[in-house]
């Protein structure tokens, strides 16, 4: 049976690198050995990441949002309040600063002592990207310096010297700052961006590329004017300098890679998309964003061939799509998306689309739609007709629709997952949290103002 799984592997692994390929050499110019053998490693972890069981997933994460609101004392119809009710008591209820936390953020934010603890912040995700690390296991690195004026040899204690590394690093600024990026910032594997304490934009010139690398957290940044990159000779880790073709212009684009956390960023106007991932990236939670003035706002799979794409999980949590929005958020190809308590205040043709059968769970999101008739719909499926689309599965369950917006259900419920190994007993199931509590959950979705001594 073992031998058989990894023959399955290996053939999965020589079908992906056989279609992603070409598409990679658009980005690298000259795609040599050491750009071969990282697609390959990225792609074994693709593999290796993805869970056949997304069901535990989700429930995992329902099952914390559901704690976390417990301890706030919110009515979250969970069993114990349920029980404590019936038993003739009144549920608990906690007050003070902090007491409507989401579940991510009061994993940390109550400790005064952050900014000497940092690295708890990597105990706290949850999602699809739960098991992302970053720079946890490394030193700091503390970056001083906001040029970015030499992309082959970057000056050290810049951001661009900081993430071409070859070793895990928690990467943090020594002031606040504003980088404008002259080309691409290709970013390795076992990075912690950390901008707590610090009010640190990353503005007017390129954006971040994540291309087949895993375990990165970019936390508590702000992303905005992101424009196309000219391309050329860039470092693209410690030991290795690449020739790339331009960049698209997307704020980060996720490339082939696994084991991401997106957390509490604040983002505006990109020259293309604001987050994509495509090309089999999957572990992936974004998480606490909050993002304004854009079209295409996320897309999930780059291309109707990209089959790889079909191990793509990813969580899209706690964020707000504030004001002039317009569509993809996000807009998925093949793969599974959990978009959970999101709030959605603004869309001008629809919040959450795709095509070539994706798995979308909507749990627990606030939808407002838009004055317009014709935009009220929160779904739209994308070049299929009925006849197919029919058998996808995008549930909706405990979504709160405001202003007509309506979400169109297809597929069969919980179809999407196998039933889970270890189940959890009936009456101990934790349902999602519903879009009422949206507001509260979402209120500091963005960059968050730390500062040292001081809860977050």
């Amino acid at each position: 049976m073992a031998a058989a799984h990894l023959s399955y592997v290996l053939a999965f692994i020589s079908l992906s690198l056989a279609v992603v390929a070409p598409s990679v050499q658009a980005h690298v110019a000259v795609y040599d050995e050491y750009w071969s053998q990282r697609q390959t490693d990225a792609l074994r972890q693709t593999i290796k990441s993805y869970d056949p069981n997304p069901f535990n997933v989700t429930d995992h994460f329902n099952y914390h949002a559901a704690l976390a609101m417990e301890t706030n004392g919110a009515d979250n119809g969970t069993g114990r309040e349920l029980r404590e009710v019936r038993g003739g008591r009144k549920p608990k209820r906690r007050g003070g600063r902090y007491h409507s936390l989401n579940a991510i953020d009061k994993c940390w934010r109550g400790d005064k002592n952050w900014d000497k603890n940092r690295k708890k912040l990597a105990d706290c995700v949850l999602g699809f990207g739960r098991r992302t690390t970053g720079g946890k296991k490394g030193q700091f690195y503390v970056v001083t310096d906001a040029s970015d004026n030499d992309l082959i040899n970057p000056k050290p204690g810049t951001l661009r010297h900081a993430v071409t590394r070859d070793r895990p690093l928690w990467i943090v600024f020594a002031r606040g700052m504003i980088i404008k990026l002259q080309q691409e910032l290709i970013i390795t594997n076992d990075k912690t961006i950390d901008g707590r304490g610090a009010n640190v934009h990353i503005t007017g010139g390129a954006g971040l590329t994540l291309q087949f690398v895993k375990n990165v957290i970019i936390h508590n940044i702000h992303i905005k004017h992101i424009k196309r990159g000219a391309g050329g000779i860039i470092r693209d880790c410690e030991h290795h300098v690449g020739h790339r073709s331009k960049s698209d212009g997307d704020g980060i684009n996720i490339f082939g890679a696994s084991n991401i956390w997106i957390d509490h960023i604040s983002m505006t106007h990109c020259s293309d998309g604001m987050i994509d991932a495509i090309m089999g990236s999957t572990a992936i939670t974004i998480s606490n964003c909050h993002l304004t003035d854009h079209n295409e706002v996320m897309l999930f799979g780059g291309k109707n061939e990209d089959v790889i794409d079909k191990k793509m999980q990813i969580t899209v949590a706690f964020n707000h799509f504030g004001k002039r929005l317009v569509q993809r958020m996000p807009r998925a190809r093949h793969g599974l998306v959990h978009v959970v308590n999101n709030d959605y205040t603004h869309w001008e043709m629809y919040a959450i689309g795709g095509n070539m059968n994706p798995t979308i769970i909507s749990h627990g999101n606030r939808f407002i739609a838009p004055p317009q008739e014709n935009c009220k719909q929160v779904t739209k499926r994308e070049y299929t007709p009925y006849r197919e689309w029919k058998s996808w599965n995008w549930q909706s369950e405990r979504d709160y629709f405001l202003n007509g917006a309506y979400f169109v259900n297809s597929g069969r419920a919980n179809a999407w997952s196998p039933a889970p190994k270890n189940p959890i007993h009936r009456k101990f199931a934790i349902r999602p949290q519903p879009g009422t509590n949206v507001r509260r959950l979402t209120k500091d979705a963005g960059t968050l103002g730390c500062r040292p001594g001081k809860s977050c």
